[in-house]
């Protein structure tokens, strides 16, 4: 296979492929080496099916079904499906699940976390949508001997109650959905279960800490999730019609930068492979 770099420190653009057709056992090892070297991958140019999708993705592993089934693909649950294209075919100025413009690591608020995640491009926005990653293991190098020493041993515990409620403005979940969701509690500092690198774990679903006062907890959690990100340490990807792309929630966070969503469509399909190994 063919690649290019994509910045100094994240990512590499995988060329030649066509991920609509079968990979073959020695190009999908492949496809999961550099995975775990560059932790983004990219592939442009794909016309993929979202049945297609759910099958590369199950490449990876086991997909979440998310419990927020309102923004599930209709004929694919594994995918969620994010627009604003309203039924006149125009952008209709709503942002789908705010949350995701704010640093954070797909499903943390689950007990088993996200492994990889992919995205596929439907349609792209000539302004703003562009999607940031920010590299965690680069930011435990960053932490400072203090810092680490005050968060050795400690747990967060993420939300996703608390993340969506605060960022809607309204809350988003029906009680259903938040009943089957409680609160779990990560490692902030733990290895990355493949490489055994050591990263950071926060983010914006992580609420409080445990055993701390709670405002003592959210004063740590958001003076480190500022911390935590590098501007030298992050990739920012502008989509264009066609691009998919996969990323490691168990060394990255990521954003979606705004945009005018009352003039700029927007339409996103993901599916998220999760990791049977609890973190450590």
């Amino acid at each position: 296979m063919r690649t290019n770099k994509l910045s100094a420190n994240l990512g590499i653009e995988i060329l030649d492929l066509d991920l609509s057709k079968d990979l073959d056992k020695k190009t999908t090892e492949s496809i999961k080496d550099l995975f775990l070297q560059h932790q983004v991958l990219y592939f442009g140019q794909q016309k993929i099916s979202p049945t297609e999708h759910v099958r590369f993705g199950r490449l990876f592993g086991e997909l979440q079904i998310h419990v927020m089934n309102q923004y599930h693909e209709t004929q694919n649950p594994e995918l969620y499906h994010l627009s604003n294209i309203g039924e006149d075919g125009k952008p209709n100025g709503i942002f789908p699940d705010q949350g995701t413009h704010v640093w954070h690591t797909d499903a943390s608020w689950q007990e088993h976390t996200g492994h990889a995640t992919i995205i596929y491009c439907e349609l792209a926005t000539s302004a703003g949508g562009d999607t940031h990653f920010s590299d965690m293991y680069g930011a435990y190098d960053r932490l400072s001997q203090e810092w680490k020493n005050k968060l050795q041993g400690k747990r967060a515990a993420h939300s996703l109650n608390f993340s969506r409620n605060r960022r809607h403005g309204h809350q988003p979940m029906t009680q259903e959905q938040v009943n089957s969701t409680p609160t779990v509690d990560h490692p902030i500092l733990r290895s990355h279960p493949d490489t055994h690198r050591k990263t950071v774990f926060l983010g914006d679903h992580a609420e409080h800490i445990v055993d701390l006062p709670y405002q003592v907890g959210r004063q740590w959690i958001d003076r480190l999730n500022k911390l935590i990100v590098h501007d030298d340490l992050t990739y920012k990807h502008k989509w264009k019609k066609g691009d998919l792309l996969v990323w490691d929630n168990r060394c990255l966070m990521h954003r979606v930068e705004h945009y005018d969503a009352s003039k700029e469509g927007r339409t996103i399909r993901r599916c998220t492979v999760i990791d049977p190994r609890k973190p450590q």
